[in-house]
């Protein structure tokens, strides 16, 4: 693109983001406004509808890369982003073009103000407009699958506007309370808003009373339900900081062993979701798969930021465990690699509207020390607050800038043979995958783990000053 276009999209990108304050409005009137005013995109592409509390996105990114694998023409829109706001839309195997983006950001922009000045609608928000955006994108490229990632919720979410051809649900956990409720039963009742009348429904492993809600919405609705784990068997052959060799078997076929690029027992789960999801779409007669595309697609997943290991001298991990159920995934995944007696530093951050208390008190048993770190967004919790809270559980804890904190928590790895372990919000992931960018010293894959040498981490993404929100 020229310079002048990239500063057009700049600003496009600006005014999308000031919608952020708008705030999150559970509804679908106004999402579907816009979409009836674009022509109903979401009625052309048939979607798999993913929700859940954890794993959602990792689920997406299997779905998407072994639909790739297998030849279909496949798209992918999740939420948050990392690092560049493109990264939500992954058009095939990359995201979305600067030229594309542009159209659609003018063109949803543009839409959203006529509902408002001309039927005196709210005006849309964020998250409505990005996934007015998806929608329209999908529709242009001609995908032949869609594969979409609730941004909270389900029901009330405005993902739960597409032709949806199967629905997914990812372990169901206490998170978003303010908006969900406060108990597991109101949560898991949002969240099984995705199930539709007759289209199978594939579950994870679920709370038993998150299973009896799932499985009477699914009898409600006349849905077939699935159990991942009574369709797929995963096991575990080895596992390195950079990702695990599995062998997988399901009911129909035996696909041998491949690599999967993420690391950790919840991935396992994860997989085993995703591989089932798609045997049902086959035996649907939705799509053909063989052993091969999903050996490949699962090899070729990319998820960022998820127990991803971006240096070893010291170990150095990253991950995105912003809720009391990531965090005890993440501390299960690090007793798994390094062993429980290896001291661990955490580098931590997290938005106020989280359970931070709930994150720290399933860390702080394993912690050896913590550094606190502010995160740039209006929503963090003050450092010296989140270090008051990590300071009542009795690990010594010492505020300090990202930098600052990056470097010490290294030092300290070194000198007590010790692991960092940087864990909290997505946006200090995105932070901290910022600084290694710029510093080019972001790792590659190296698929070298399947004969069990050292991997890198994930591949570079490219940075821009649009960093997150929904």
């Amino acid at each position: 693109m020229s310079q002048n276009c990239t500063a057009a999209l700049s600003a496009a990108l600006d005014r999308l983001f000031s919608r952020t304050a708008h705030g999150i409005r559970p509804g679908l009137d106004i999402i579907s406004a816009l979409l009836a005013e674009l022509g109903h995109p979401e009625q052309k592409i048939p979607c798999i509808h993913v929700a859940g509390t954890n794993g959602k996105g990792s689920v997406c990114a299997m779905l998407h890369s072994v639909l790739l694998a297998a030849g279909y023409r496949s798209a992918c829109y999740t939420s948050p982003h990392l690092l560049r706001f493109h990264e939500r839309f992954q058009m095939g195997s990359e995201p979305v073009g600067d030229d594309d983006l542009a159209q659609w950001l003018d063109r949803v922009e543009e839409t959203a103000a006529t509902l408002t000045e001309r039927d005196g609608l709210r005006p849309a928000t964020f998250f409505e407009c990005a996934t007015a955006m998806a929608y329209g994108l999908f529709q242009q490229h001609r995908v032949e699958w869609a594969i979409l990632e609730t941004g909270l919720g389900g029901r009330w979410d405005a993902t739960n506007t597409g032709r949806t051809a199967l629905s997914v649900i990812t372990r169901i956990d206490m998170d978003h309370m303010n908006f969900l409720g406060d108990r597991l039963v109101d949560i898991a009742h949002e969240k099984a808003g995705i199930i539709k009348p007759c289209i199978p429904v594939v579950s994870g492993p679920q709370h038993p009373e998150v299973a009896e809600v799932l499985e009477q919405t699914a009898r409600d609705q006349k849905a077939p339900m699935i159990w991942a784990d009574q369709v797929a068997r995963l096991d575990r052959v080895q596992q390195h900081w950079e990702g695990q060799k599995i062998r997988i078997d399901t009911d129909q076929r035996s696909c041998g062993t491949c690599l999967l690029p993420l690391t950790g027992k919840h991935q396992l789960e994860n997989a085993a979701i995703a591989v089932a999801a798609l045997e049902t779409m086959e035996a649907i007669g939705y799509i053909q798969l063989n052993e091969e595309a999903i050996r490949e697609g699962l090899s070729a997943t990319r998820w960022p930021a998820r127990c991803q290991c971006i240096a070893d001298d010291p170990v150095t991990i990253v991950d995105v465990a912003h809720n009391p159920d990531g965090a005890r995934a993440l501390i299960h995944a690090l007793n798994e690699l390094g062993g429980k007696k290896i001291p661990v530093g955490f580098v931590t951050g997290f938005l106020a509207d989280k359970d931070v208390s709930g994150c720290i008190r399933a860390l702080a048993p394993r912690a050896s020390h913590f550094w606190a770190v502010g995160i740039h967004n209006h929503r963090a919790m003050p450092a010296p607050q989140l270090a008051e809270l990590i300071a009542s559980t009795g690990r010594p804890v010492v505020v300090a800038d990202l930098g600052e904190a990056l470097d010490a928590a290294r030092a300290w790895a070194k000198a007590n043979g010790g692991l960092v372990c940087i864990a909290g919000s997505l946006y200090l992931a995105g932070e901290v995958l910022e600084i290694l960018e710029r510093s080019g010293s972001l790792p590659t894959i190296d698929d070298s783990i399947v004969s069990g040498k050292r991997l890198g981490g994930s591949p570079r993404p490219t940075h821009s000053k649009h960093t997150q929100g929904r």
